[in-house]
């Protein structure tokens, strides 16, 4: 089950110029010494390398859409949080319901299903190792070397998730010497953080521990008293250990091991329906999640809210075996387990009551070869990618509730104006019931990229991955009569008990995924590339159960691969003072799958047939003087399902749920001396949305009108070592829905999620 369907409208603020350093694949962070300054000057620098195909490169020489944002030029912008990183990359929303489900949308679509059956469409890449299984992908970006974003299908280079694209977090690395940083901040919500790192180590063996810690009370209201725990609070540990072991100049391995926890309030699911007793029902206003007065031993938590663990652990291995030869392998493990407890109906009412556990576990292991020399570029290898995770869903309500509330007649009073329920008034009718599904992925690839220099001006590239996955699901559910109206089959319409039997169903698919791209130097700082890359998301192995005569039956409705064959233009590089790039793009789909929100909670997905995208990205940058950098960027997406779709007339001419049509954004970066080794510096910026639909097919109601919000970061730096800079975001306050509809709307009382309101504070930060 989808939950609340992971909007992805991430907070909507699409971001400023995201052209700014990244370092090679070996190179370290830089420290907090390094001047905003230098930060910005790597902006202008055309010859900042990348490794987003397998090999260093400048980022101006790779033909393909790459954004960038390095450690230092996240804190000067005040990126923290996976978010908010959509701030500063265009064509890029990330959505964080919370941080058991995040929605990553790159170039209008969006990849954020919860289901264990059902693969990604974005590759979310932490230290080489896939990690996109949605309810394991949060992942904390403290102490962060680079953030590499990806667009278009990368299948040869990131893994057959990458449909539409892929997220690459690369973690600071050990290195030689003895160094260490420490941050404090405070804000309003009573948010505190703490953050920092201690690296050790000679050029033989280095370690670096590295870690964060996040606090803040809710920003809704919740009238509950039951509920301690505040709605939307935050309560975040991340931690970071890391080895690095050089031998000989010629052999790297690095062992990471990771750990994330999350204690967070419930999402604020306000109904736009039932009232509350402080008034009618109002989605920017105070809620009354009461959440059901059995949670504790029905749902699993007595509190709204999530408990989330992460651990994971990572062995890259880089050996120059030969002159201009290098193998690398890199090996990883994920593991996962959640418990977040929801209230799906928004209003005090002991109605739609839901927790999801999910859990898992992810391995990867990758060997890759990669040669060059004057004439030819090239990497080949293997990868084996394993997964095993589960997603069960308790459900909890009183009967008569229910049946008052979910039926349109008697709706009215469900809630009624001074915040009581009727139905509630006398012995409750407790129900309860659970269902539950499995997800098991083997994948086998082989992949290869071949670049041909044909002279010192023109190259030409070709890559392919070769693939046989094999994928299982499982679905079992106990659901019992209700006992009000014992004719009912369940509660909920359209939920069958599996009668103690879990269902299996498993299949085998293969898929042939190439890449064509071709780069012509016109001069030293500018190029021109095309490329046509060819994306899947895999087939759903979708199985569910229905009701015969002779009792319950496996339910199997698979759905065929999503195809995307992307055709991509641009050019980038710098002209003087002024650098950034232009690129165009179209995307035709085949089999195009949505998640739909069933009557009866769960999430069906299905074909919508053919759908298409065109956009234009375009990001700029002006180094006005020394102490002054002007960005900006805008992109422009016009995409939708096809109108003649025959498979789904619903969906015909929809556009894609959380596509905005326009995003843009624009800010100043302003770093000057002011004396006596003080340095000021400042950078705020403006972002822009238009209207996103929030739902397939597309409801004006269950919709959010453009945003524009305001942000800014400035400070002083005292001779390097010491910073105090303040914060602020959507600093006019705008009130907007991060989502809208959710499991609640299933049931015709859709549910609301405002997005953040003003945020400020600041923080303290020293170098030793």
């Amino acid at each position: 089950m989808t939950r609340y369907r992971s909007l992805s409208a991430a907070l909507l603020l699409s971001g400023s110029f995201a052209a700014s350093a990244a370092h090679a694949q070996s190179a370290e962070p830089q420290a907090l010494a390094q001047t905003d300054d230098q930060a910005s000057d790597q902006i202008n620098d055309t010859d900042i390398l990348v490794t987003a195909q397998k090999i260093e490169q400048r980022n101006v020489d790779v033909p393909i859409t790459i954004s960038v944002n390095t450690g230092a030029r996240l804190r000067e912008l005040g990126v923290s949080d996976l978010d908010e990183l959509s701030n500063f990359v265009p064509g890029l929303n990330i959505q964080e319901q919370s941080a058991n489900n995040p929605g990553i949308v790159i170039r209008g679509i969006t990849s954020d299903s919860g289901s264990a059956q059902q693969g990604p469409r974005v590759t979310l890449y932490y230290n080489g190792v896939d990690i996109s299984r949605s309810r394991g992908s949060y992942q904390a970006i403290y102490d962060v070397d680079r953030i590499e974003v990806i667009k278009g299908p990368q299948a040869t280079l990131f893994g057959t998730a990458s449909a539409v694209g892929a997220i690459s977090i690369v973690s600071a690395r050990p290195k030689p010497g003895f160094s260490g940083q420490i941050t404090g901040g405070y804000g309003n919500f009573d948010a505190y953080l703490a953050s920092g790192y201690v690296n050790a180590g000679n050029d033989t063996v280095a370690v670096r521990l590295a870690g964060e810690y996040k606090n803040r009370d809710g920003y809704i209201n919740n009238l509950a008293t039951s509920q301690t725990r505040e709605l939307y609070s935050q309560d975040q540990l991340g931690l970071r250990a890391s080895l690095r072991y050089t031998p000989v100049d010629a052999l790297t391995v690095d062992v990471i091991a990771t750990y994330d926890r999350q204690r967070n309030g419930g999402t604020p699911f306000i109904s736009g329906t039932f009232p509350t007793e402080a008034g009618p029902a109002n989605v920017f206003g105070p809620a009354n999640l009461s959440g059901s007065p059995v949670s504790a031993a029905v749902l699993g938590d007595a509190q709204l809210g999530l408990s989330r663990d992460v651990w994971d652990a990572n062995i890259t291995l880089s050996y120059d075996f030969a002159p201009g030869w290098n193998f690398t392998t890199v090996n990883g493990f994920r593991q996962f387990n959640s418990l977040e407890i929801f209230d799906a109906d928004g209003s005090r009412a002991f109605f739609l009551e839901f927790a999801e556990n999910a859990f898992g576990y992810q391995v990867n292991h990758e060997g890759r070869f990669a040669y060059k020399d004057d004439n030819f570029r090239a990497s080949f290898g293997w990868n084996f990618f394993q997964e095993d995770s589960q997603q069960i869903v308790p459900f909890s309500s009183n009967e008569a509730t229910f049946f008052t509330c979910a039926v349109a007649a008697t709706r009215p009073g469900c809630v009624l104006p001074n915040g009581t329920v009727p139905a509630e008034s006398g012995p409750l009718t407790l129900y309860q019931s659970v269902f539950g599904n499995i997800g098991k992925n083997d994948t086998y690839s082989v992949f290869g990229d071949v670049t041909w220099l044909v002279s010192p001006r023109f190259e030409l590239t070709v890559g392919v991955r070769g693939l046989i996955e094999q994928r299982e699901s499982g679905f079992f559910a106990t659901v019992p009569r209700p006992r009000l109206n014992p004719l009912a089959a369940s509660l909920i319409p359209g939920q069958v008990d599996t009668a103690g039997q879990t269902f299996l169903v498993q299949d085998s698919f293969s898929a042939v995924l190439p890449r064509f791209n071709a780069l012509y130097r016109v001069t030293d700082d500018i190029n021109v590339f095309a490329t046509v890359s060819k994306g899947r998301r895999s087939p759903v192995v979708q199985l569910g159960a229905r009701a015969t005569p002779t009792g319950p039956v496996a339910n199997f409705t698979p759905v065929a691969e999503e195809v995307v064959w992307n055709y991509e233009a641009g050019i980038k590089g710098k002209i003087g003072p002024v650098s950034g790039s232009i690129g165009v793009y179209y995307q035709n789909y085949s089999d195009f799958q949505v998640s739909v929100i069933q009557p009866n909670g769960t999430t069906l997905t299905q074909s919508a047939g053919n759908a298409n995208n065109v956009g234009v990205e375009a990001e700029a940058n002006w180094r006005a003087a020394r102490w002054l950098n002007i960005f900006g960027n805008i992109g422009y997406i016009n995409g939708g399902i096809s109108r003649d779709s025959a498979f789904s007339p619903a969906f015909a001419g929809a556009r894609f749920r959380l596509q905005p049509e326009v995003q843009a954004s624009a800010g100043f970066t302003i770093d000057t001396p002011i004396g006596g080794g003080v340095r000021l510096f400042a950078t705020p910026t403006m972002t822009y949305r238009s209207q996103i639909f929030f739902e397939l097919p597309n409801n004006p109601l269950i919709s959010q009108p453009g945003v524009t919000l305001y942000n800014a970061r400035a400070g002083v730096n005292i001779n390097e070592r010491f910073e105090i800079a303040g914060f602020i975001r959507n600093a006019s306050n705008e009130r907007y829905l991060l989502d809208a509809g959710n499991t609640g709307g299933a049931f015709g009382v859709p549910t609301f999620i405002p997005a953040e309101p003003r945020f400020y504070g600041f923080q303290v930060s020293a170098k030793f």
